[in-house]
Parts: C-alpha cells; structure tokens; sequence
C-alpha cells in the first residue's frame, strides 16, 4: 500500500509533462507551422529535454495525433460493441461520421487545417489510420469464429479503411462514406450491371 503512493505520484508528473509538452508543441504548430518548429523549441517551451520530448513522443509528428491510442479503441468498439442487429458496414459507417464530425469541431479542425499544409502529417495520419488494420482483422476473425482471417476479412479490412481515409477530404462525407461502403457491401459487378454497351 505504501508502494502506491509514489507511483500514483510519478504517473501523475509523467501526465503533467505529457500535457506541457502537447500544449507547447500544439501552440507552436499553430502559429508557426509544422515544418517550421523543432522539437528543441517545443521542449524549451515545455520547460523540459528535447530526449524528454521523444521519451513521450517517438516522433515530432506523434506530437500531433497524441489520441491515436483512443482512435484505436473507438474504431475497434465501434465494431466489437455494436448493437445486435447493426452490420459491421453500418458500424463502421456510423464510427467514420462522428469521427468526421469530431473532426470539424475545435481544436480538431485547427489541426486538419495545419495537415492540410503539411504533405508529411498527411502522410503519417494515414500510416497511423491503416496501422489499424491488423486489430480490426483480429476483431472480425474472433466474431466469425475462425482460426484465421480469410482472405475476404482482409480485403474488406482495407478497402473498409480506405473509405474514412477518402471520405475525411470530402466536401459531403456523408455521400461519400455512403457510396463506399454501398460499393464495398454490393461490389463491382452489382455497379457495372447494365453499364456496358
């Protein structure tokens, strides 16, 4: 029971850097910019190391998407804890539009409009989106009581991905969260029916 007193307090102060160090980073990003900030101003600013920096945040672009953890949980609740009755398309189709409106509100759309004019956030957020892959797999495996994933949970894992990477750019997401998973759901060969002369 002693023993708890000191860790509680050490996870404590390990928050309270973890947050000074998010403040100054977000503060600095954006005002000046991603590119043009480096992580020994982020960690003056925070009062602490830039090794500090990198002991809570592997990479300066981590300092950005520092809920990544909680987006993984969500996405994967969305599916697990479904209410009976709900597809997994339409789980996930609901998940994608509250992360997108989340998305628009502040301080969230001040940090999509900073990814808007840096290509290497663009790029690390979808990395970090598609590193969900393997636990959504997982999660679909579990449900259809399978040893391993087939190759139809695979495929369905990427594209079903790909469809809130897409739709995040959108000016109507809902549309186009809609028509992806309407196509993922019904395929190419229900959408070309009829198309061809």
């Amino acid at each position: 029971m002693v023993d708890s007193v000191p860790v509680g307090r050490r996870e404590r102060k390990k928050a309270a850097t973890r947050t000074a160090i998010l403040d100054a980073a977000t503060a600095l990003f954006l005002d000046r910019g991603f590119d043009a900030v480096t992580v020994r101003e982020i960690a003056d600013k925070a009062d602490v190391t830039p090794k500090t920096v990198f002991t809570h945040f592997p990479h300066k672009e981590a300092l950005v998407f520092s809920d990544e953890g909680e987006r993984h949980e969500r996405l994967i609740a969305a599916v697990r804890d479904r209410a009976p009755g709900t597809s997994i398309s339409e789980a996930l189709k609901a998940h994608y539009l509250a992360e997108i409106t989340a998305l628009k509100t502040e301080p969230q759309s001040r940090i999509l409009a900073l990814m808007d004019g840096t290509p290497s956030l663009i790029d690390y957020a979808e990395k970090m989106w598609l590193r969900h892959e393997d636990a959504l797999i997982a999660t679909l495996t579990e449900e259809f009581g399978l040893d391993e994933p087939s190759e139809e949970i695979r495929f369905y894992v990427r594209f079903a991905l790909q469809i809130q990477l897409m739709a995040v750019r959108e000016a109507d997401p809902e549309s186009s969260v809609a028509a992806g998973f309407r196509f993922l759901d019904q395929g190419w060969a229900h959408h070309s029916e009829g198309r061809r002369e």
